[in-house]
């Protein structure tokens, strides 16, 4: 009876463990951003130039890269909610920033759609590489039904935002957070004093108030002084204003661009032959024709600009897809691996089977 009583006791001290470690974690993440941030970096170069990256250990490899992806996409999360509680703090954020934050605090279901949306993106070659062990009927039968589930995401992101334009990536990027003075304090001693000193040198300190007066800036740089200090139409705007909502046939070529990718694979799967053009050809007039159909004109904002822009150079990886890829430019990247160093032929050879053989490996969506 005793060690029940015992055993009931330490129930509640064990469910507690996991919420203190997991605030630890998100502590230890928010004060060593910039490590974090350079750790992230380096492992993710790593399993780019990795030896046999794609060929012997292609798997276990790409499971390396996605788990870092989601765990970066995980860091980003708890960086977010840690610059959301400074207050009084002015901070500069981009208009995708703004825009994405303000569908993620006011709309839960935004945040679970988009949040699913990037872990497909991040682990879909992965699931890709899983499949193609079971024969290639199954390796286009899970391109296919991803390439619907990110659709199906992508018409729900559309609807939540009341018909705007989607944006790339849907989640905020990582910003970074301001250092805390007093742990800079505490780091250097050294620095502080010199940048007192500067600072003393450049403010003029009234006698009779006390109070301290900048500098002027060098009149050769008063115009990027004066710019520095301005705010931009973008930086007063409410969020819902930074995109417009498409109507007509700017609408047609949103959705024309959601569904591109599950048509592309379709006929992709159906096609029996690498070099057939058609599937190709088709894939690309329907990204041309969504272009086309967009509405450029006066009111368009800067960050619907931005997005058109990533959407125009995304489609530089048609050059790497289809029958283009091999008619054209596989012929080409191979004659060119034999003329180059064998370390860097080796790792574009890694690339080229990969390129060969997995079709996420060359999605842009």
């Amino acid at each position: 009876m005793d060690s029940l009583k015992f055993t009931g006791c330490n129930v509640p001290n064990a469910l507690s463990l996991p919420p203190k470690w997991l605030h630890a974690y998100s502590d230890f993440i928010t004060k060593n951003q910039s490590s974090v941030t350079q750790i992230e970096s380096a492992l993710r170069s790593l399993t780019y130039i990795i030896p046999g990256r794609f060929r012997d250990a292609e798997l276990a490899s790409e499971s390396l890269h996605s788990s870092i992806q989601l765990l970066s996409m995980y860091h980003d999360t708890l960086l977010t909610r840690a610059i959301s509680k400074l207050e009084g703090l002015p901070r500069h954020q981009s208009p995708h920033n703004r825009y994405t934050k303000f569908w993620i605090q006011r709309s839960k279901f935004y945040r679970r759609v988009a949040t699913l949306l990037s872990m497909i993106q991040y682990t879909e070659l992965l699931w890709e590489m899983t499949a193609k062990r079971r024969g290639e009927k199954v390796r286009w039968r899970v391109v296919v039904i991803l390439e619907i589930i990110k659709a199906f995401c992508r018409f729900c992101l559309l609807r939540i935002t009341n018909s705007r334009p989607l944006v790339t990536p849907p989640l905020p990027e990582r910003e970074v957070i301001p250092e805390d003075p007093v742990q800079e304090e505490d780091e250097s001693v050294e620095d502080e004093f010199l940048e007192k000193r500067t600072a003393e040198a450049q403010e003029y300190k009234m006698k009779r108030t006390g109070l301290s007066l900048p500098m002027l800036p060098n009149p050769s740089d008063i115009s990027s002084y004066l710019l520095s200090k301005v705010l931009t139409a973008d930086d007063i705007k409410p969020p819902t204003a930074l995109l417009n909502k498409v109507n007509g046939s700017a609408q047609i070529a949103e959705w024309i661009h959601i569904l591109q990718p599950v048509i592309y694979s379709i006929a992709m799967a159906r096609n029996k032959d690498k070099k057939n053009w058609q599937p190709w050809l088709l894939g690309l007039s329907l990204e041309y024709a969504a272009r086309q159909l967009r509405k450029d004109g006066l009111r368009t904002t800067a960050l619907e600009r931005d997005e058109w822009n990533k959407r125009g150079w995304a489609m530089g990886w048609w050059a790497m897809r289809g029958a283009f890829y091999e008619n054209v430019t596989k012929g080409f990247l191979y004659s060119t691996s034999q003329k180059l160093p064998s370390l860097v032929s080796g790792i574009l050879d890694d690339y080229l089977y990969l390129w060969d053989g997995y079709y996420f490996s060359t999605s842009s969506n």
